[in-house]
């Protein structure tokens, strides 16, 4: 017995050599990682659209045996439905989306900033007489619920005297919005970035309302089960995000034509859209904090969650700036 109990503890002690000599965590990849990791990619997430076409993440992960699945999301509530469905473990949302689908059960975690954007505001076609929010009262609007530009256009209607029932607002994903703008099925839209940019350039377009400070910031999110599980692949995966940030930063006009490539735009259009995505600022914490916390009472105004929700408690649930903590780099 006590041979055996030896040839255990040496062998053990040996893999645990093995290890530390490789230079790699006691608990390294190879023993508790996932095989494959699951990322959403979107076109209104250019560090996305830059990591998979690149290939980053997976050479990273290439030396240790882990592979990368893309799942295209085409906005925040879809990739909000993939992270609660368990189809990927990395989602690109808007911040106050991420916060409503976190106080609705989504097990959501905003772990990172892909950008500081301005990519929604209210469209009206090119030859309407609509000229303010106020003159939307009972007119057709096209908007993705769940989404930053659906809350958007809450916060404006507000802002201007009028409640989500003095509108019929049609639920058509951003693309689909596009079409009814321009195809004049609705009277106004709450577009979304790359599509508004490109009504504007490709069809005349015109904002009527604009406000950047309703616009929230670009969250990368993480389902809480693997972030408890693999926080070191979570780390991984904003290393590489980090990567892609300083590359656009660094390669505007490659980034602007790497854009059109990946989302099937002009070139003047994926210009635009860049232009009003700022990259300076991916740690998330304090600001975002306080940027959610000025936005939530529309959802409890508009009851889109549920009476007397603890919404201060749900961003502070929401929002975790430890696992980017370190690894933020200057441009």
């Amino acid at each position: 017995m006590q041979r055996r109990h030896f040839l255990q503890l040496s062998t053990a002690s040996a893999a645990t050599f093995g290890s530390a000599a490789l230079g790699l965590p006691l608990t390294g990849r190879a023993a508790d990682a996932p095989k494959t990791i699951r990322l959403d990619y979107a076109t209104y997430s250019p560090p996305s659209l830059v990591l998979k076409k690149f290939g980053w993440l997976e050479e990273d992960l290439k030396s240790s045996g882990g592979s990368v699945k893309w799942v295209l999301s085409q906005g925040s509530n879809r990739a909000l439905e993939y992270l609660n469905s368990d189809s990927v473990d990395f989602g690109s949302t808007a911040g106050l989306a991420a916060l409503l689908a976190r106080a609705n059960g989504n097990p959501a975690k905003a772990v990172y900033v892909f950008s500081r954007p301005e990519w929604t505001a209210l469209a009206v076609q090119k030859d309407s007489t609509i000229k303010s929010v106020k003159e939307l009262k009972g007119k057709k609007i096209a908007a993705t619920k769940g989404t930053d530009p659906y809350l958007f256009l809450l916060r404006a209607l507000h802002e201007n005297g009028l409640a989500k029932s003095d509108v019929e607002i049609l639920h058509l994903q951003h693309p689909d919005g596009r079409v009814a703008l321009e195809q004049k099925r609705v009277d106004a839209w709450a577009g979304l970035d790359p599509h508004l940019a490109a009504s504007e350039l490709e069809a005349g377009s015109k904002l009527i309302y604009r406000n950047v400070n309703f616009n929230t910031y670009g969250f990368l999110n993480v389902s809480d089960s693997f972030a408890a599980k693999y926080p070191d692949e979570v780390k991984r995966v904003i290393r590489a995000y980090e990567r892609a940030r300083l590359w656009i930063i660094k390669n505007p006009d490659e980034t602007a034509k790497l854009i059109a490539e990946e989302a099937k735009l002009s070139l003047p259009v994926a210009q635009l859209q860049l232009k009003r995505n700022d990259f300076s600022n991916p740690q998330i914490g304090k600001e975002h904090i306080d940027a959610l916390r000025a936005a939530a009472p529309i959802l409890l105004d508009e009851e889109l969650v549920r009476s007397g929700t603890d919404l201060s408690r749900t961003i502070t649930a929401l929002i975790d700036p430890a696992y980017s903590q370190g690894l933020i780099r200057q441009a």
